[in-house]
C-alpha cells in the first residue's frame, strides 16, 4: 500500500517562490472553508429529513453515519490518488466528486426515498474526504515545519468559518418552511404535495452548491501546474500501517479524535431538534437551525486563537491546557 511522503518530487516546497506559496495557501484555506460548510450543513439536513420521513432520532442520525463512513472507506484510496496524479489534480477529482454528490440530491428528491439521500451524502463525503486528504499535508508543506501546527490550526479556523456560516444560511433555505404549515390539517394528497415541495428545497440548495463547487474545480484545474511534481509514494502493506496502533501515543491520539468527532458531530446534529422542544426553548425550526451557527462559531474563535498561541507555546502544552 502506498503511503504519501510529504515532499514534492523529493524536495521540500519551501523552495517555492513566496508568491506561489501564498496563492497555494489561499487555495488550501478555501478548501477548508468549502468542506467545513458542507459538513456542517448536515446539521440542518438531519432535522429536515427527520421531519419529511417521520424518522426516529436513531434513523435521522444515519445521515451522519453515511457521511462519515466515507472517511473510513475513501481516505486511503485518496492518498493513493494523490501519489499517482498529484495534489492539484486530486483536489479537482475531489471537488467534482463533491459536486456529483450534490447533484444526486435531485434524483433522491424525485424518488422520495430516504436511502437515496444517504447514497448521495456518501458520494458527497467521498469527495470531501479526498479534498481533506489533499489539503492537510499540502498546507503543512507551505512554510517552515516549525510553524506547521499554527498553519493547520489557522486553516481549521477557516474550516470553522464555513461550519458557522453554512448552518445559518442553510436554516433559512432549508428549514424556513417547516413551521409554515400544520401538516395535521392536510389531506393525504395535500400532505404528499407539501412533502414533495419541501424535499425540492433540498435538491435546489444542493444543486446551487454543486454549481459553486464546479466553478472552484475549474479554477483549481487552471492552476494545476503550480506544483509540477507529485508527492513521493512509499510502498507499504496496508496491514503494516496498522502497526502504528501498537504505539500507545498514536493509538490514544486516534481514540481521542474518534471520541471528539463523535461528540462534536452529535451535538451539532441534534441541536436544532432539541431547541424546538417545548421543554427547552420551543424555537421555530429555522431559528433553532440558526443557533447551530453559534455552536460552530465557538469552535472558530477557539481555532483562530489557538493558531496565534501555537506560535508562542508548544503544541503539547496547549493540548494539555485545553484538555484540563
Amino acid at each position: 500500500m502506498a503511503m504519501i511522503d510529504t515532499t514534492v518530487g523529493g524536495t521540500d516546497t519551501s523552495s517555492l517562490a513566496t508568491a506561489k506559496v501564498q496563492r497555494l495557501s489561499l487555495f488550501v484555506f478555501a478548501l477548508f472553508f468549502i468542506f467545513g460548510s458542507l459538513t456542517s450543513l448536515n446539521d440542518i439536513l438531519v432535522p429536515k429529513l427527520k421531519s419529511l420521513f417521520d424518522l426516529s432520532y436513531t434513523e435521522a442520525m444515519l445521515v451522519q453515519s453515511a457521511f462519515f463512513f466515507a472517511y473510513f472507506v475513501a481516505s486511503i484510496p485518496a492518498g493513493l490518488l494523490i501519489a499517482r496524479i498529484g495534489y492539484m489534480k486530486a483536489a479537482v477529482v475531489g471537488l467534482l466528486t463533491m459536486a456529483a454528490g450534490c447533484l444526486l440530491f435531485i434524483p433522491a428528491t424525485s424518488s422520495a426515498l430516504f436511502p437515496t439521500f444517504l447514497g448521495a451524502l456518501f458520494i458527497l463525503a467521498v469527495g470531501v474526504t479526498t479534498v481533506q486528504v489533499v489539503a492537510n499535508p499540502l498546507l503543512s508543506l507551505l512554510g517552515p515545519s516549525s510553524t506547521a501546527h499554527s498553519r493547520l490550526t489557522l486553516a481549521q479556523g477557516f474550516n470553522s468559518l464555513g461550519t458557522t456560516v453554512a448552518p445559518y444560511i442553510g436554516a433559512i433555505l432549508i428549514l424556513g418552511a417547516l413551521n409554515a404549515v400544520d401538516t395535521s390539517t392536510l389531506s393525504s394528497s395535500e400532505l404528499a404535495a407539501f412533502l414533495a415541495e419541501e424535499a425540492s428545497v433540498i435538491s435546489t440548495t444542493y444543486a446551487g452548491i454543486a454549481l459553486i463547487i464546479c466553478l472552484v474545480a475549474l479554477v483549481v484545474w487552471l492552476q494545476r501546474n503550480q506544483l509540477k511534481s507529485s508527492p513521493k509514494a512509499e510502498s507499504h502493506n496496508f496491514l503494516s500501517t496498522l502497526d502504528l496502533l501498537k504505539q500507545p501515543r498514536f493509538a490514544l491520539g486516534a481514540a481521542c479524535i474518534f471520541l471528539y468527532v463523535g461528540a462534536e458531530v452529535s451535538i451539532g446534529s441534534l441541536m436544532t431538534d432539541y431547541l424546538t422542544l417545548p421543554t427547552t426553548m420551543n424555537l421555530a425550526p429555522e431559528l433553532a437551525g440558526k443557533h447551530v451557527a453559534y455552536y460552530w462559531g465557538g469552535a472558530m474563535v477557539g481555532r483562530f486563537i489557538g493558531s496565534a498561541l501555537l506560535r508562542r507555546f508548544s503544541p503539547g502544552k496547549l493540548l494539555a491546557f485545553a484538555a484540563t
